[in-house]
């Protein structure tokens, strides 16, 4: 059976929130949403957690956050640095926004000798996410051609917040449950009576059942996706990295890599509750189903007593 490592992305500082939300409290007892990832997470075998996170903000988090965890498991910080680049490239100096969750993976490739699974600090995925994450993991044949990797998909209608339009990565699914590729959709937002729209600046309308499965970053792979995730980070700064204000999206790097035949993911659908913190008045309803699961028994009300 493999070790496997949680890889934490915290080096977001919510912009729409309005604070550093993923050290926000949220729980009955003053835990945070990252804290009920990481009870989950050990709960399913992992061992080592890895945070990747920003200079400017690292004492904050060590001692409010990391401090937490470190007599629990093995913790490493790793930072995304603008500079922090393959092949000796630079970023522009207009650039001051960070290059995106696909280049905070491959900052952390240092620590990632095992197969590893990747989420949000500020996502809840629920236990169940874990565990198949886990499971798929634990077996993973690591020397395997492509790359053996995992995905938690979520129903679309179950991601959205009530406070504001979303980006979300809206999948394809073959017939035997691999990803077949995702488009990076903005601006989605709920629609009156059920469902998800979306409008572009036209006018134009897209309408979504609320079926469909979305990619919220929560993820499941292999070491051998690591030198593949670097050539797509190569190809994204060859293309856009003058560009003061793009992004490397994980979930992009990770549709690439499959049109290469570089990585195979399965989809591991998962009914469980997904919930995040995107924007402020989010975070009533954080708390209110926090406070639903505690009440159900999945979580006691203390989680690190």
């Amino acid at each position: 059976m493999n070790s496997q490592t949680l890889l934490i992305l915290a080096a977001g500082m919510g912009s729409r929130y309005g604070g550093l939300k993923q050290i926000d409290p949220v729980g009955p007892s003053q835990e945070t949403v990252l804290d009920y990832s990481v009870f989950d997470a050990l709960r399913s075998g992992f061992k080592k957690i890895v945070f990747v996170i920003r200079r400017d903000f690292e004492t904050e988090f060590r001692e409010k956050t990391g401090r937490r965890f470190e007599k629990r498991a093995d913790v490493r910080y790793v930072f995304q640095d603008l500079d922090r680049l393959p092949g000796g490239a630079r970023a522009p100096k207009s650039r001051v926004k960070p290059w995106g969750t696909g280049h905070a993976v491959w900052c952390a490739a240092g620590e990632l000798a095992q197969p590893f699974a990747v989420i949000n600090a500020d996502d809840y995925s629920g236990a169940d996410s874990f565990r198949r994450l886990g499971a798929f993991l634990a077996t993973a044949d690591a020397a395997a051609s492509p790359a053996p990797c995992c995905m938690a998909g979520f129903r679309l209608d179950r991601t959205l917040s009530e406070h504001g339009a979303v980006s979300r990565g809206i999948c394809s699914v073959d017939t035997d449950g691999r990803l077949a590729g995702i488009e990076e959709c903005v601006a989605i937002e709920r629609a009156p009576g059920g469902g998800a729209l979306q409008k572009d600046a036209a006018g134009g309308v897209r309408v979504f059942t609320g079926a469909e499965i979305a990619s919220m970053n929560c993820w499941g792979f292999t070491p051998p996706v690591l030198p593949a995730l670097e050539r797509e980070l190569v190809r994204f700064l060859d293309a856009r990295g003058a560009e003061p204000k793009a992004e490397f999206y994980l979930p992009a790097a990770v549709a690439a890599m499959i049109g290469r035949r570089e990585a195979d993911v399965r989809v591991l659908p998962t009914e469980g509750s997904w919930f995040g913190i995107t924007y402020r008045d989010d975070r009533p309803r954080v708390v209110a189903a926090l406070r639903d699961l505690v009440r159900a028994g999945v979580y006691p009300e203390r989680l690190w007593a």
